[in-house]
């Protein structure tokens, strides 16, 4: 819990005067991200992790492109894009660079990736489901493997899986470690008038 605490407190220190609002483009997507969490997740879905994430990814850009291919609001690369469109009849469209589509399709790809790790509670779970949102599923099995071996505990994410690479390059593995800590301490504040989250209280 402390260590919890002195995140939020060093995360929030760097937002500008006004940064812990959330950003004008998210607004008009407020209603459907809390519609689509609950739907899937339930009524104690954590909105403001989902709505952080959004955030990150592309900073609620429905358009956004990057150099690697991930498309739209959830930045999907076509191949998972293809595998969640097949998977989930309410997503068999396709359409990556549609935000109602990206919205349910990000929440929808966690909720699996949820159900597929165990942890130590809420927090250190949904911090394994966003490594593995952003770096794939295998990974964290592997960093878990190595992390036990390692004599530290495979259900806590922070200061012990984090720790490890079973790996990845150097600069993939630092853009996976800094993904679930941005989204839970830095982008997820911003959003908790919008939803619960799961580090943040």
């Amino acid at each position: 819990m402390r260590y919890q605490y002195v995140c939020l407190i060093y995360a929030m220190s760097f937002l500008p005067a006004g940064a812990a609002e959330p950003p004008r483009a998210s607004l008009q997507w407020r209603n459907e991200v809390i519609r689509t969490a609950r739907e899937i997740w339930g009524l104690n879905a954590p909105v403001a992790d989902f709505a952080g994430q959004l955030h990150q990814e592309s900073g609620w850009a429905p358009d956004a492109l990057s150099s690697a291919g991930a498309q739209g609001m959830a930045q999907f690369m076509p191949t998972t894009a293809t595998w969640v469109s097949q998977r989930y009849p309410a997503l068999h469209e396709n359409k990556p660079f549609n935000p109602v589509w990206a919205i349910r399709a990000l929440v929808q790809y966690d909720h699996q990736l949820w159900k597929s790790v165990s942890a130590k509670n809420s927090c250190q779970r949904m911090a394994f489901t966003l490594s593995a949102y952003n770096g794939g599923q295998g990974w964290v099995n592997r960093d878990k493997k190595l992390a036990t071996e390692k004599g530290l505990d495979a259900a806590i994410w922070f200061e012990h899986v984090e720790r490890v690479n079973a790996g990845r390059s150097a600069a993939n593995w630092r853009e996976n470690r800094h993904y679930p800590k941005a989204i839970l301490y830095q982008h997820a504040p911003r959003y908790l008038q919008w939803g619960q989250a799961s580090c943040i209280h």
